[in-house]
């Protein structure tokens, strides 16, 4: 089995694969950052409760976007299992079939996924990650990645709002029927939700336009299932395309 660790700024994903499908996935907070034995209590507690055995796992591969994070992701599973792992970054690039011109300015999410994106597709893409931020990346079918837009994500969008008025509720992601609001509540989620549904349709126009023919859209994260307007934009919606880029990148490097 691949275990495969995700750490981004809200959560840290960790993925189980057993040579043919993605056969459990758990969420942990990524803040406040725990200690390592904490770290080794997740996992082992979760490989308990789903009849997992630790001395299965024969690959670990994990994606880091948290820093300070790093020491205790590369050492907490050290004593509970015995294999090699992989921590990806840019010395590991020019060892895959994508290329990237700014190798120590992309994060290995983004990396995961346009990995994804290329070995999967075999075709122009754009992968729209809806996570802490909104990514929108750009590969081509040469495995180049052209480029990368990054915005707030939905949750982050909204906690800035709240977070720098006065008077305005946190609200939970819920899209409403109507884009015009008849409370606070209402509107702060008209305006945050659908005004991202415009954003994205939006941007996939432009970059298309850009680039002078069309892409395929593949919409991951969290939160891709919010939009659920957008969905017909979409050629695909992947809520493992991180994992599974994870995934290909470790058969590639192993």
């Amino acid at each position: 089995m691949l275990l495969a660790i995700d750490a981004g700024n809200t959560n840290i994903v960790f993925g189980i694969h057993d040579g043919n499908a993605w056969i459990h996935e758990w969420r942990f907070n990524t803040l406040p950052i725990k200690n390592q034995i904490e770290y080794e209590v997740f996992l082992r507690l979760n490989f308990l409760e789903n009849d997992l055995k630790l001395s299965d796992v024969d690959g670990i591969i994990i994606s880091s976007v948290v820093p300070q994070m790093n020491t205790i992701l590369a050492e907490f599973w050290s004593n509970l299992i015995e294999c090699e792992h992989v921590f990806i970054g840019p010395k590991y690039y020019d060892q895959l079939p994508i290329i990237t011109s700014n190798p120590h300015s992309i994060g290995t999410d983004l990396m995961a996924n346009a990995m994804a994106a290329h070995c999967l597709y075999k075709t122009d893409c754009i992968v729209v990650d809806f996570g802490t931020a909104l990514t929108f990346t750009v590969v081509e079918a040469s495995g180049n990645i052209h480029g990368v837009n990054i915005a707030p994500g939905l949750k982050t969008a909204i906690k800035a709002l709240v977070g720098n008025t006065a008077q305005l509720p946190d609200v939970p992601l819920e899209l409403p029927t109507s884009v015009i609001g008849k409370n606070t509540v209402h509107a702060i989620q008209a305006g945050v939700l659908w005004g991202y549904v415009s954003m994205v349709e939006g941007m996939l126009d432009r970059i298309q336009k850009e680039m002078g023919r069309n892409f395929k859209v593949v919409a991951t994260g969290g939160l891709s299932s919010v939009l659920t307007p957008l969905h017909e934009r979409f050629d695909e919606v992947n809520r493992h395309l991180t994992l599974d880029g994870l995934r290909l990148i470790h058969e590639r490097l192993k």
